[in-house]
Parts: structure tokens; C-alpha cells; sequence
């Protein structure tokens, strides 16, 4: 580690010790698997994303090694065409398929780790990972500018394209590629067709929502286009107004989907993470003291919390839940380099939109030449 990028554990006045942010970095790594994967829970599967979050994690909360194991267990397992395995459980594969946003996050935790550590050693030996991986994710990209969500494997070979795209996950691609851009210019090595694809799908997530595969019951669906920086300054606050009283349960968090008595904690601390992109710090504050009824003892986190009944639910403790508990901590105590890491100030400036105020209705001939 770079000696002037060290930085103690963050803590968050009144709401989260730094000792208490190092006990719930213990808990992820304790669920980490010999391979070094980082699964939802104990014996459930990972998937990559989650997984680089949980790096993420374990490098604020102290847990440098495990950090390490995390991000070299991401190059091991990363297929030829740049993708990974949605999900895999005890080192086999449970489902082959592969998940845009999922593939493409790596270059989110890279740069973190960059941030955090200063160490153009490591960066090095994952910018080809990371490289690879953005590849593919462009190669999605449908002619309105999102990104396709997925694609099956059959036979152990990609197969068909679900030629739909997500708000939640082209917004996540999206803060990925501005990562992916910034990693290229520290490796010297420009990647234009990323800014490329980056202004057209900035512009759809800004411009186009109605493209977009519909999932506006969802919060994530609501507060994502904030998170990932495609939508910031006054037009992402008035977003995050628009819907507030629909997700947001005073004094528990944030429901997961509108229609259900469930606050998750993971989603509430993600969506901590976009107040505080956009300079609504007392309200990150008051939703990060909220969700702290989901600690345990020991340090985890309960997935969430059905309030009619009083009860956590699912009965599990979720090693993601854990890991955006203690980003959401880092971003408001300003604990590490990487503090800034979903505000995005280091990073590119926006990317620019070229030429794209076009008919941006899609047809069955469209996508025909999505691979």
C-alpha cells in the first residue's frame, strides 16, 4: 500500500464506530470461500458484482488480504468473452448466463482500489480483466443507447441476447465506464469506443427512461440513474424527490418494491449514497441512522425487515448488505481516498453525446445485429 494513501477505518459520528465498521468487515470475510469468492450468504452463490462490492468492503473495513483473494478470484473465473457466470455456487457454475452490469462493475472496484491505495502494481494485472470485460459489455449496447441486460448460455456457448435493457443496471454500466475510461488513461492505454457508448447510454438514461424495460415498482429502478452519475445536480435531487414518499419509510429505511412492508437495507444505503452524490447530506444521515436497526450483535446485517410483522425477513445476513452498509459509511465519514467513489469528482468529466437527439424507437431489425 502507497504509504500516503493510508487511511484509518471510517466511522460516521453518532451512527457507526470505526471499530464497528472493521467488525462488520470482519463478517464479510469471514463468509469468504478458499477460492476467495464472496458469496450472498454461507453456502449461497456469488455473483460478480456483489462480489467486487464486497472487495470494495473488505479494503475500507481493514480486511486487505481478503480485499486481494476477492479481486484475484474475479480474474480466475472471467471467460474468454469477457463475462462471468451469473452465478456460481461452491466453485460450480449454477447459472451460465451473464449479466451486463455484473461484468462491468469490476472496473468500479479496480479504480476504488486505485483510490484507496495507490497502487499501479495491481491495477496492471487486472486492467486487462477489466478491458476485457467493458468489451463485452459495449458489444450489448441496443441502437436507443441501453444496454442489453443479459445473455444465456446453452451447450456451455453464449447463445440468445435478452434484448431488453434495465434502468438499474445501464446506470450501473454506466458509472463502470467512466471507471473503465479512467483506468485507461492511468494505463495509458484510450479506450474511445467506451466514451462512446457512454454518451449515448447517459443520454438514454437522461433522455429515453420510457425505453427502458419497465421495473418502476422497484426502488432501485427510482434512485440507480443518481447513483451511477447519469443524472446529477438539480435534475437528480428533483428524481430523488419525485419518489421519496413512495419508497421511503421514516425511521426504517427504504421499501424495495412500492407495493410491499419491506425495507431492505442494502437498497437504503444505496440510496444514502446517491443523497450524498448530490449534496443531501442530512438526509444520507438521518437514512443511514435509520437502517441501523438491521445490525447485529456480531457485526452483520439482516437483509431487511417486514414492519407490519415486526420481523427481519429474509432470516439471513446478507455479506452485500454489509458491504454497502460500510461504503455508505466511508462516503459520509470521508474515511478513505476512496470515499468519493459514487460521487465520482475523480473521475472523466461526463461523457459527451454526439448526434444523439434521433428517433430512438427500437424494432425486432434493430437489434438483429446484437451479438
Amino acid at each position: 500500500m502507497h504509504p500516503d494513501r493510508a487511511a484509518a477505518v471510517p466511522g460516521v459520528d453518532g451512527l457507526l464506530t470505526p471499530a464497528q465498521v472493521e467488525q462488520t468487515a470482519a463478517v464479510i470475510a469471514a463468509a469468504q470461500e478458499p477460492d476467495g469468492a464472496v458469496p450472498w450468504t454461507v453456502g449461497a452463490h456469488t455473483d460478480v458484482w456483489n462480489h467486487v462490492e464486497a472487495a470494495m468492503a473488505l479494503l475500507v473495513g481493514g480486511q486487505v488480504e481478503a480485499s486481494d483473494r476477492a479481486f484475484a478470484w474475479c480474474v480466475e473465473t472471467q471467460r474468454e468473452d469477457g463475462s462471468w457466470p451469473m452465478k456460481i455456487v461452491g466453485g460450480e457454475i449454477e447459472d451460465h448466463s451473464g449479466e451486463t452490469n455484473m461484468s462491468a462493475y469490476l472496473a468500479v472496484g479496480v479504480w476504488h482500489n486505485w483510490l484507496v491505495r495507490g497502487d499501479a502494481d495491481f491495477v496492471r494485472r487486472h486492467w486487462p480483466a477489466v478491458r476485457r470485460g467493458l468489451d463485452w459489455v459495449v458489444s450489448m449496447q441496443l441502437p436507443f443507447g441501453g444496454i442489453a441486460w443479459s445473455r444465456e448460455w446453452a451447450d456451455g456457448r453464449p447463445a440468445a441476447v435478452n434484448r431488453e435493457a434495465l434502468v438499474a443496471g445501464s446506470s450501473s454500466i454506466y458509472q463502470s465506464l467512466r471507471a473503465g475510461v479512467a483506468l485507461s488513461e492511468l494505463m495509458d492505454d484510450p479506450q474511445p469506443e467506451w466514451e462512446l457508448a457512454g454518451g449515448r447510454l447517459g443520454h438514454a438514461l437522461r433522455e429515453h427512461r420510457d425505453l427502458f424495460l419497465d421495473k418502476s415498482t422497484f426502488s432501485m429502478d427510482w434512485y440507480y440513474p443518481v447513483l451511477g452519475g447519469a443524472v446529477r445536480g438539480y435534475r437528480g435531487r428533483r428524481l430523488l424527490e419525485s419518489r421519496w414518499d413512495d419508497f421511503v419509510v421514516p425511521g426504517l429505511g427504504i421499501r424495495c418494491v412500492d407495493t410491499n412492508p419491506w425495507v431492505t437495507g442494502a437498497e437504503t444505503c444505496e440510496l444514502v449514497l446517491a443523497l450524498d452524490a448530490v449534496g443531501e447530506r442530512e438526509k444520507a444521515l438521518r437514512l443511514f441512522g435509520d437502517m441501523q436497526h438491521l445490525r447485529t450483535p456480531e457485526g452483520g446485517y439482516w437483509t431487511g425487515y417486514v414492519y407490519p410483522d415486526a420481523v427481519n425477513w429474509p432470516a439471513e445476513h446478507t455479506t452485500y448488505t454489509a458491504a454497502a452498509v460500510i461504503l455508505a459509511a466511508d462516503a459520509l465519514g470521508e474515511g478513505s481516498h476512496g470515499s468519493d467513489i459514487m460521487r465520482g469528482a475523480t473521475l472523466p468529466a461526463e461523457f459527451a453525446e454526439f448526434g444523439l437527439e434521433c428517433e430512438c424507437r427500437v424494432s425486432d431489425e434493430d437489434v438483429a445485429g446484437v451479438p
